[in-house]
């Protein structure tokens, strides 16, 4: 049981965590509509989705983020490859956790 000591730890905590969560929310509704306008008009112009791309990461976190970020690589893929890759590759570093966990134990195996 918390004590009013714990709580009043807590509280500030979980209101972050519903503002993250409320910022989160605003973001996908932003960058899906930023997503389908560039996927429609069929944007070829690699800084629009690289700054489209760069923004999401901080919210690849959440499901549909990550969805929306994964159909804004597949349509840049036939524009630049190189450059999904190493989205893909950062994605990965920032958010696959588990991929990061095993990595950090293979080098403390070493």
């Amino acid at each position: 049981m918390l004590t009013k000591k714990d709580s009043s730890m807590v509280d500030p905590i979980i209101e972050m965590a519903k503002t993250a969560e409320q910022l989160t929310l605003k973001a996908v509704g932003i960058y899906s509509k930023e997503v389908e306008n560039i996927i429609e008009r069929k944007t070829k112009d690699q800084q629009t989705i690289e700054r489209c791309l760069d923004g999401m990461l901080d919210f690849c976190g959440d499901e549909k983020m990550l969805a929306l970020f994964k159909k804004l690589c597949r349509y840049y893929l036939a524009i630049n490859e190189t450059a999904v890759i190493e989205y893909v590759n950062i994605y990965r570093e920032l958010w696959d956790i588990e991929e990061n966990e095993m990595d950090e134990k293979k080098k403390g195996d070493a």
